[in-house]
C-alpha cells in the first residue's frame, strides 16, 4: 500500500507534471472507483490544474473554478503516468485501469489496482474536507508544528498496542504497515508494547524514530519517477517484507507474526529482548 512517503513522491511528481496543464477528459473505468457524482467528473474537463496537494495518503489534485480530485490508492492501486495515452478512450473490462485523465496535450496518467479486492477511491469535490476519509484525519506526522509534545499529547490515554495506534489514520495521518514496521525496528520497540506503558523517554524516542524514518523516505524517493517509486520503497524497507532475512542492525533473523489479511515484521534481538512474538492473530509476547 502507498503511505505517506510514497503518496509525497507522487505529488511532488504531479506538481511538476500537472500544474497549469488542462484536463481533457476524466474517465472512470472500473464502476467501483467513482465515490461522488455531483459534482460530475465532466466539470473537470477544459479546467487548468492548479495545485497538487496531499492529506495523509489521499492526493489532492485542484482544478478548475474550485474543484478537486481527490483519490486514494488503497493496498493495490498506484499511478501511471504516460507521456502519449493511447487516442481510444479505455473500456470497460476486467483489467486493473480504474480510471484515466487525459490532459489536452495528450499526456495523463491512469490510476490501475491490481487483484480482485477493489478499494481504489477517487472523489470529485468542491471541498476535501467532504472526503469522508479526509475530514477523520489526524496530524500529518511531518508537519512543522508536529512536535514531541504533541506526539505526546496524541498518545495520552491510548490504550492499544503500538503497532495498531501507529497505523490509526485519525491518530496520525500517513502511517501504514510497512513504515509502522520500519519506525518500531528504530524505536527497538515491540510492536505489541501498550502505548500506556510508555515512559516520557520512550515517547520521546519514538517521536524521533518517526521523524526520521518518514523523512528520510520521503528524501530517497525524492525526484524518483512515479514508476520506479513501488522499487524504491521496498529497496529501502529494513525489516517490513523481509520475513528470513538478517536483520541490517545486529544480524538476528526477522520474524513474521501473520494476521488475516495481514503482516508484520520485526527483530527480536532490536525489539523483544530476544524473544519471539507468537505468530497467530491477536498474538501477545511469549512469557
Amino acid at each position: 500500500m502507498p503511505e505517506l512517503p510514497e503518496v509525497e513522491a507522487l505529488r511532488e511528481f504531479l506538481d511538476e507534471h500537472l500544474v497549469r496543464r488542462e484536463i481533457a477528459r476524466v474517465v472512470p473505468v472500473a464502476v467501483s472507483v467513482l465515490k461522488t457524482y455531483d459534482p460530475p467528473p465532466s466539470a473537470l474537463e477544459g479546467a487548468a490544474v492548479s495545485a497538487v496537494g496531499r492529506h495523509g495518503k489521499f492526493l489532492d489534485i485542484s482544478a478548475g473554478d474550485g474543484l478537486h480530485l481527490v483519490t486514494h490508492l488503497a493496498r493495490a492501486g498506484w499511478l501511471r503516468w504516460k507521456d502519449d495515452l493511447p487516442a481510444e478512450p479505455p473500456r470497460p473490462g476486467k483489467g486493473p485501469l480504474a480510471l484515466r485523465v487525459a490532459l489536452a496535450d495528450g499526456a495523463g496518467f491512469d490510476l490501475t489496482e491490481a487483484g480482485t479486492k477493489k478499494s481504489l477511491a477517487v472523489y470529485v469535490v468542491r471541498d476535501p474536507a467532504d472526503v469522508p476519509g479526509i475530514a477523520r484525519l489526524g496530524p500529518d506526522p511531518l508537519a512543522g508544528d508536529f512536535g514531541r509534545d504533541r506526539f505526546a499529547e496524541l498518545l495520552h490515554g491510548e490504550r492499544r498496542q503500538l503497532k495498531g495506534a501507529l497505523r490509526d489514520q485519525s491518530l496520525i495521518a500517513g502511517i501504514g504497515n510497512a513504515y509502522s514496521d520500519e519506525i518500531l525496528h528504530a524505536a527497538k520497540m515491540s510492536p505489541f508494547k501498550p502505548v500506556a506503558n510508555l515512559t516520557e523517554d520512550e515517547i520521546t524516542v519514538l517521536y524521533e524514530a518517526l521523524r526520521a524514518t518518514l523523512a528520510e523516505a520521503v528524501e530517497r524517493t525524492r525526484g524518483v519517477a512515479a514508476g520506479r517509486l513501488k522499487a524504491e520503497k521496498k529497496s529501502g524497507l529494513r525489516v517490513h517484507g523481509r520475513t528470513g532475512e538478517p536483520c541490517p542492525v545486529c544480524g538476528d533473523t526477522i520474524r513474521e507474526v501473520s494476521f488475516s489479511d495481514s503482516s508484520l515484521q520485526y527483530c527480536p534481538t532490536c525489539q523483544t529482548g530476544g524473544k519471539p512474538l507468537a505468530d497467530r492473530r491477536l498474538s501477545r509476547l511469549l512469557k
